[in-house]
């Protein structure tokens, strides 16, 4: 009850901190699998990608004060979607890996949304992960290889000096930790893609496998902001 009631209210046109506070309370319930069975709907779902923007294909991301209320919706159904098989079917039926792309690609374009890009992409691992179907979808469908691939060189600051030959910078600072945790989340959707690319039967597919090689190359000779999260890059 107490979680139908958080979302009906997220339902209506509330204030950005209610909205906040509302999600923040939501993604700890939806920690519970026992909470979640009751509210796994079509409805609830929809709320939740409204929220996070999912449902514009066209609009940019552009009002600064709503990227706090995109990052918790993300949160949420990242934990929904994680702890509920009936989320992760409903997630196929609403086209979510699709909408997830594309906010991935509005992030490219925009600077200080890595918040909202790593959940984004935490979320489409997560999909790719339960949803063998999503997994299939993301690969031939949604072009999921290229779309994380220039996610990952994105948050890798990749500079090309040829075709598939990524400038080598001994000098070149460490990655932000947020810098870092894009790329570890970019590079786990793009196992779980790739995961079944055992052949590949075009030249597009081969230029796309040679371009990740070389961004792969790139990462390995990259630090994060210490130790451990250079090693879980790695």
């Amino acid at each position: 009850k107490l979680c139908e009631g958080i979302l009906n209210i997220l339902e209506k046109d509330t204030k950005t901190s209610c909205q906040v506070a509302c999600l923040e309370a939501l993604r700890i319930l939806s920690r519970d699998k026992k909470v979640l069975v009751p509210v796994t709907t079509k409805r609830n779902m929809q709320i939740l990608m409204k929220l996070a923007k999912l449902d514009t294909v066209e609009d940019p991301l552009e009002r600064a004060s709503e990227f706090p209320v995109i990052v918790e919706a993300l949160k949420c159904l990242c934990n929904i979607i994680f702890n509920s098989s009936v989320a992760q079917k409903l997630s196929l039926d609403l086209s979510l890996a699709a909408m997830l792309c594309n906010l991935l690609q509005k992030c490219e374009d925009r600077q200080l949304v890595d918040d909202i890009k790593c959940f984004d992409l935490r979320l489409l691992f997560l999909l790719s992960l339960l949803h063998t179907d999503i997994r299939a979808q993301l690969r031939q469908e949604l072009q999921g290889v290229q779309v994380l691939t220039q996610a990952l060189e994105s948050s890798l600051s990749v500079r090309w000096t040829e075709k598939y030959k990524a400038a080598e910078d001994r000098d070149r600072p460490p990655l932000s930790l947020q810098e870092t945790d894009c790329a570890i989340e970019a590079l786990k959707a793009l196992f779980n893609v790739t995961l079944d690319s055992w052949n590949v039967h075009s030249e597009n597919e081969s230029h796309q496998f040679r371009y990740m090689a070389a961004i792969l190359r790139h990462c390995l000779l990259t630090t994060g902001p210490t130790e451990e999260k250079t090693e879980e890059l790695h």
